[in-house]
Order: structure tokens, then sequence, then C-alpha cells
């Protein structure tokens, strides 16, 4: 893409919301952080080499255009801002859709929220981020990171641990077009096809009326083979546009904004921690998950084979194929397949999907009611249809109890009570598919009403509407002879049970509802600004449970409607009968900084805030489980102290910064598994932490040595400290003598010994740097990351086990696993070719990234875990890719 064109657009986008630190995420912040009203850089450029370092009162950074388009097209933009200090981010594959997970300072993404515009597009129900749903990068203007703090009007319930704020363009004045082909593939020996393709065009109208009425609108096509699966497809089909309408000359203007994003993508393929861990000890990995096979990973070839099965395909079901007399809703027929008779057709892990269609429209306006005064007012609609899962067994009998036989969902298993497959009898399985469906309707507001009080103070009051109905299935449907699901979908092709009704393993509606008051001031004291502002957020849960809550770990009967549940009820006395319940989380979160310029060029700030995050709705439903007064059933929200100091240096062509920070983590919510829950299968539980400290140092240098070279250097070290143990109730025999626990006998009172340990999942450093230089028409440039360990669980250690290397039947005794997953570095290059320039204005050039170039191994993202191992990603192999770039 034609840097210039781009750069000049963004250059037109801050003129005409007014000039500003480009670090804000709704109309109302961008507005009221003006630079030439409150906050004074001296500089009025943007940044050096594409990085932006605001002069506010929290530790943010800003990369713009230049960086962002030197990166791989198509390429997420959570992987992008791996170039902040402090942000740590794994991708699932090279290209970007597959999805990945990432800390900031060590808080998960479910704490973070991440805005596009100012819409919130963390998922409504546990605050998950989807890194492979993100917007095309050649849409956006710039992206900001808000290291552990948010802004006021934030619509968010989750932001403990800082933003991440996507700002698109503002179409451009002129007419223009720009057109990106990318061809890619994976440069590893062992690996099977993941060619990777993907277009994208987009056309600017220009102002079309003369007047200020100007659009642009886009599409992009991307389709590639995941590395790590070798079934895995993705096809991710996105359409993005934005209309403007400039009103007057003061800067007021309406827009109006739609994404929609289609994927089809298979899993990505993770693997148990316990299997990949011993390849940092003797460069092997355990033979058997989850039913696949794997093969030997002694080597770099190995890692695309430890998907391998005995399963071929295309397959077909050994045994019969029989046919469906009603295979959906409709009545229409579809095969289906005996489950105990189809071998390994359709059972791989990696079969399974993650389909997702995903779309939102935003809106943004400014207008000046007086010469004092403005108001600004953003709505929000988001869409949200997504699913995930795998193969299971359908039953065509009842599930029993006293003399009453049911159909539906009971413990883990699937009751239809009628003939599936036309033999007559009710007594087969048959071969079917449980994705857990989620629907969410999603509308918001934010609208802020600013006052000048003279060209050095500034007040805004702030109203903030937040409102998503969040609905979540289990719909059941019906494997095909090949061993694929009947629909992706299974909610538009549910298979019903002998009355006519969808079978379901879950069945909750829940509406998260957030209204929000806030109000901030800016003031400026010859040197000194300071800022003093105050959230008021009121969140309410209302949840609403039409199975049958039997454990406290949230697992569920969904017993079909028609049936006297009398027997069900007596034989499960503990289990609690679906309900419906409120729940309401609000607090005062004062937000309290300054900046001092020390002289043009140092300044040095501060800031203090407090944070929220309200439960998600996994643990709320798991409190279902417990009657309406007992503790349980209110979890406590996280609360967190946040506070910054740090010192910066913006001087011509140098820009640099560096913080420290300490945050007091209160009610921190982690999982632990329990092997005796889930009728003994094991199960994730959740626990509350307690109080953890988590503090550091994160900094970075963007220097311009001369015009055609660039340096950026950044690192971070980030820690932590669990300050208590975790009760756990009596011991049980399991837990004597094992190091995680202070268990010496069974019954008596026992702890998870975490008290003291560091935070599992995130690095406690990572550094790394860019370069860039020009010969005429040719740019290259090249980055490096450096990732330290991370923590597998939060009792810091690793465990003694037996290890049986595959193909082998030796067996190693009291085989180490480590506690810590290894450090690592990746190093991309990029190179950008000029082939020439159209004589109306425009150019066209040829762009080349190569990345992972010494194809490093490395464990992927996870989690962390207060006890277990978990899962896993295999890190990206190296990947090439050349794209021809298009603009005028």
């Amino acid at each position: 893409m034609k840097f210039k064109y781009l750069l000049a657009t963004s250059v037109a986008g801050i003129a005409a919301a007014g000039a500003m630190p480009a670090a804000a995420q709704s109309t109302g912040s961008i507005d009221f952080e003006e630079d030439d009203v409150i906050i004074v850089t001296g500089r009025g450029d943007d940044g050096v080499g594409g990085v932006e370092i605001p002069d506010t009162t929290k530790a943010k950074q800003v990369l713009n255009e230049e960086i962002i388009r030197r990166q791989r097209p198509g390429q997420t933009v959570n992987d992008i801002v791996n170039l902040v200090p402090g942000v740590s981010f794994q991708n699932n594959d090279p290209w970007g859709s597959s999805g990945g997970g990432f800390t900031i300072r060590g808080f998960s993404a479910d704490r973070v929220s991440q805005t596009l515009d100012g819409l919130p597009l963390n998922d409504s129900g546990n605050y998950a981020l989807y890194t492979n749903q993100q917007v095309d990068p050649e849409v956006l203007e710039e992206v900001s990171v808000s290291l552990g703090s948010t802004d006021v009007d934030s619509p968010t319930a989750s932001a403990t641990g800082g933003t991440i704020n996507i700002r698109t363009r503002e179409p451009g004045d002129d007419f223009g077009m720009t057109a990106t082909m990318t061809f890619g593939d994976v440069l590893a020996s062992g690996v099977e096809d993941s060619t990777f393709m993907r277009g994208f065009l987009m056309v600017d109208t220009g102002d079309i009326t003369g007047s200020g009425t100007k659009a642009f609108g886009s599409v992009s096509y991307t389709t590639y083979g995941v590395p790590y699966n070798p079934y895995g497809k993705i096809d991710k089909t996105q359409f993005n546009g934005r209309i403007w309408q400039d009103i007057g000359a003061n800067g007021d203007f309406i827009s109006i904004s739609g994404h929609y994003n289609q994927n089809r993508n298979n899993f990505a393929g993770s693997e148990s921690l316990e299997l990949l861990l011993p390849l940092a000890v003797n460069g092997e990995v355990n033979a058997l998950d989850r039913g696949d096979v794997i093969g030997t990973y002694d080597d770099r070839e190995g890692r695309f084979n430890i998907y391998e099965t005995n399963e071929s395909y295309p397959c077909a079901v050994n045994g019969n194929v029989l046919a469906s007399e009603t295979g959906n809703a409709t009545g229409s027929p579809g095969a289906s397949v005996d489950y105990n008779d189809r071998g390994d057709c359709g059972s791989s892990f990696f079969r399974r999907y993650n389909p997702s269609d995903t779309g939102n429209i935003r809106g943004a306006s400014r207008f000046t009611l007086s010469d004092k005064l403005t108001f600004t007012f953003d709505p929000s609609y988001q869409y949200v249809k997504a699913n995930g899962g795998g193969p299971d067994d359908l039953r065509e009998g009842f599930f029993t109890r006293g003399d009453t036989g049911y159909t539906g969902a009971f413990r883990g298993g699937y009751y239809f009570g009628r003939d599936l497959n036309g033999d007559g009898d009710l007594d087969d399985e048959i071969a079917g598919n449980d994705p857990s469906q989620t629907t969410t309707d999603r509308f918001g507001v934010i609208a802020n009403l600013i006052y000048e009080i003279n060209s050095d103070h500034r007040v805004r009051a702030t109203y903030t509407w937040d409102r998503a109905r969040h609905r979540q299935t289990g719909q059941i449907t019906y494997m095909l002879q090949n061993g694929e699901i009947s629909d992706v979908f299974a909610i538009d092709n549910p298979l019903l049970d002998v009355n006519g009704n969808e079978v379901n393993k879950r069945d909750r509606l829940s509406y998260a509802i957030l209204h929000q008051v806030s109000g901030e001031y800016r003031g400026r004291f010859g040197d000194l600004t300071a800022k003093l502002a105050l959230r008021a957020p009121f969140f309410t849960r209302e949840l609403n449970q039409n199975c049958y809550t039997t454990s406290d770990n949230g697992f569920v009967d969904c017993p079909n409607p028609g049936f006297d549940l009398t027997d069900y009820e007596a034989s499960n006395p503990n289990a609690a009968a679906p309900t419906s319940r409120t729940l309401k989380y609000d607090k005062l979160l004062p937000n309290i900084g300054f900046t001092y310029d020390v002289s043009n060029a140092v300044s040095v700030f501060a800031n203090y805030a407090k944070g929220l995050s309200v439960p998600g709705t996994d643990p709320l439903y798991a409190s279902l489980f417990f009657d309406e007064n007992d503790p349980g059933a209110n979890p406590s929200p996280e609360t967190t102290d946040s506070f910054d100091a740090g010192l910066r240096f913006q001087s011509g062509d140098i820009e640099a910064q560096i913080g420290a920070y300490f945050t007091a983590y209160d009610n921190r919510l982690a999982t632990a598994f329990d092997p005796e829950a889930n009728d003994g299968e094991g199960a994730r539980v959740y626990r509350n932490l307690g109080r953890v400290d988590k503090y550091g140092i994160d900094g970075s240098i963007a220097w311009r040595p001369t015009r055609n070279t660039l340096l950026y250097v950044f690192g971070s070290y980030n820690d932590s400290e669990i300050k208590d143990d975790i009760a756990i109730g009596a011991c049980r025999s399991f837990q004597v003598g094992d190091p995680f626990y202070s268990c010496t006998a069974s019954g008596e009172e026992g702890f998870l010994l975490t008290g003291g340990k560091k935070e599992s999942g995130a690095p406690r450093y990572s550094f790394g740097g860019r370069g860039q230089i020009a010969f005429g028409a040719v740019e290259l440039g090249a980055q490096v990351k450096h990732t330290g360990t991370r923590f597998v669980n939060d009792v810091n250690l690793g465990v003694l086990e037996d290890f049986s290397p595959v193909g082998t039947t030796d067996v190693v005794e009291d085989f180490q696993y480590p506690a810590k997953a290894p450090a690592y570095t990746i190093v991309d290059l990029d190179a950008r070719i000029l082939l020439g320039e159209f004589p109306t204005g425009g150019d066209v050039a040829l762009q080349v990234n190569l990345t992972n170039i010494f194809d490093e191994y490395y464990i992927g993202y996870f989690g962390g875990s207060l006890d277990d191992f978990g899962f896993a990603q295999i890190g990206a192999p190296r990947a090439g890719s050349v794209s021809l770039i298009i603009g005028f």
C-alpha cells in the first residue's frame, strides 16, 4: 500500500477530529485529549518510524500506519502490538487467522479490553478475545496500547490489565484504490500443504459532494492450510466500510462504519504441556493423547507429524452407514453413522471446527454546541455467531431414573428416545457432533459532554451503556459418512428427540448490562498537567439457567420437556433446578495522574487507577449450584490498584519512555484441576487466588539517526507474587505427599502451596527491537523479539512421573517435567521494493515478509493454571510471503 497516500489520510483524520496524542478510543476521549488544548508535546509529527509515545499521565504506546504496513498483509493486529513493551503475544500460525493468545504486564487477554473505534471486542460472557477475527490491517490508522488502565468512558467489564484501542482510518478526500495480492508458504521441511493466499481491495470515493461526504469500502479473502493440522483449512472473508460527513469547518462530523468477518476453520491444534514440555529436556513428546497416535518429536520436521493418526482422510466409516429418517429440524434426510462401527473416521481432534460469523456497525459523531461546549455520540451494534466442539455418541434409548426414561443431555451423554438408524430398536449409539454454540446481540452507546473552561482547563461528563444478550446452547447434529459434521453450525441442523425437541448439552441465556457515568477534569498549571477522573460503573448479570446444575464446577443435566421429573430430582437431591438469578456489581473507580515538563524534551508522569473485573459467565453459572444465601452464590469481582510512574524524552528524531509499575490485584480468579470431579473423570474448577502483587519496568526508544534509517528498541521486566496458599478443604489421598500441597494425611485441612510463588503463563521478561534502512526504491527492515521463560503453574513446580518415549518399551522413571516453558527468540525480515509510480499519483510495490527466519521451535500461548499443565499451541514455524501492492 502506498505509504504517502495512507499517511496523508491519517493526517487528514487527525485534523478532522482535532489534533491529539493518538491514544484514546471513543470520539469523546479523542476530542478531550486534544494536543492543542491540554497536552503539548512540542512535536506535531506522527512519532518516529511508526512509533508514538503520547505525553499522557498513563503508560501508553501507539503504533501507526508506517509500522503496521511493514508487517505481513492480513496479519492480526495482536501480532503487530507484540512490538510494544509489556506485551507478549503467541500466534497460532504465521498468517494470523488461527487465533493466538497474549498477556500485557502479565494480565491475560480476558483481563485486557480490546476495542475497535470504541466498540468492545471481548466476548460479553467470558471476556475472551478472538485474535483471528480482527479487522484487516490495511484499514487501520493506528493501534494504541494502554498498560494497566483504561479511558474513563470505556465500556468494559474486565479491563484490569489495560486496553488495546484500534482505530480505523478516515476515508480519503480524493478518489483512490488499493489492491494487495499475497502468496506465501511455510518454509520448513515436513509440513503438508500450508500455502497462503490472500486478496484485498479497498476503494475510496473521495469527496463526492464537495461538502465533506466521502466513504471507503474494502473486501478481503484469505485461505490456507493450518501448519500443525494436516486436515485444517482456513477460509476467511471480510468486509469493511466507512461513510463520513463533515459538518461545518470546526471538526464536527458524522460517521458510520461497518465490519463483517466470516471464518470457516478447523482447530489450529493444541497439545497438553505434559506432552510438549519433555521436548525441553530430551527432545521427545509422549505417545498418546485424546486417541491420536503421535509420532516422535525429536526434530523440527516432527512438529508437523504430531497430529498424524491412524485415520486417513478423506475417509469412510467401517461398517453400516444408516439413513436418518428425520435428520434435522425440517425432517429432510441425512446420513448417520454407527458410533461403534465408524472406526477412526471423524474422531480426530484436528477435525473439529471453529466457525464464526461476526459483524458490527459503529457510529461516531461530534457536534459543537457553543464555542466552549462539545457533544460526542458513538452508538454501536455487534453480532456474533460461533461455536466449537467435536464428535460424540448419540444414544437411541432413554436416560433412566427410577421408573422414568428421559431424553436430553445427562452426565455427558445424549439420549433421543427414538430409532435414529431405522433398524427397529433403540439399542444403538449413533455418531454425532456436539459443538458449544454462542450467539450474541450487543448494543452500546458512549456519549460525552465536554466543556472548555478556558484554554488550560477542561471537564467532561460521560454516560456509557452496553447491553449484551448472550445465548449459549449445545445443539447436537449427526455425522456424515465421510466423518464430517452435517453442518458446521449444529444450531442450523439440530437432531430432534422422540417428541420433536432439540437435545441440548447446555441451555442458558444471560444479559450483561452496563450503565456507567464518569467525569474527568484536566488542567494545565504551567509545566504541570493534572488529571482527575472518576468512573462509576453499574454492572448487572441476569442469568437464566434452563438445565439442572449438578455440581459447583458448573456441570449440568438438561432433560427435555414433556417428562415428569420426579424420579430425576429424587435421584439427584443436590442438583440445583433450572433458575434465574440477577447479580449486581458496582464500584467507584478513581483515575488520577499528572505530567510535568522538566524541559521542552523531558517530562515525568505518574498515574493511579482502580480497576474492576466482573466474574464471567462460567463461574457465575457454576454459582447457581449454591443456595442464594450461600457465600458461593455471589463470586467476588476482581479489583486492582495500579500505580505508574515514568520518564519520557521526546525531541526531534528521538522518542523514549521508561516506566515502573505496581499493581495490587485482589480476588484473582484462577482454575485448578480436580481429578475426582465430574464422576471421577476430572474437571477444571474455579478458585479465588486472593491477593497478587504485580510489578515491573518497561521502556522503549525510537531513534531515526538519518532520514533513511530507524532504530527501535524495547523491553520489559514483569514480576508477580501470590500472597497466600489456597485452602482446598480436607486433604484427599492423592494429595498426600504431593509437593503441590501441604497434605501429610487424608482428612486434614489442606492448602495448595501458592504463597510466595509467581503467576504462571506470562514471561518475566521480554525485549526486542526493529531496524529499518532505505536505499532509494528499496526499504529493508528486521525485527527481533526475545521472550523469557514462563511458569507452567502457580505452584511453580514441575512433577516427577514415569515417561515412555515414542516407539520404545523403555520407561524413564521419575522423569522430571520442567516447571517452566523455555525462553525463545523470533527474528523477522521484511523488504519493500518500489516497482514504479503512476503519472497521476500512486505506485506499485513488492513486499516480502519472512517470519521466524531461524525456524525457532517454541511453546506457544498457554493461559497458566494453579496446579496443572493445561494445553498449549506449538509456536508458528518459519514462513515467507510475497505481496504485490498497488495504490493510487
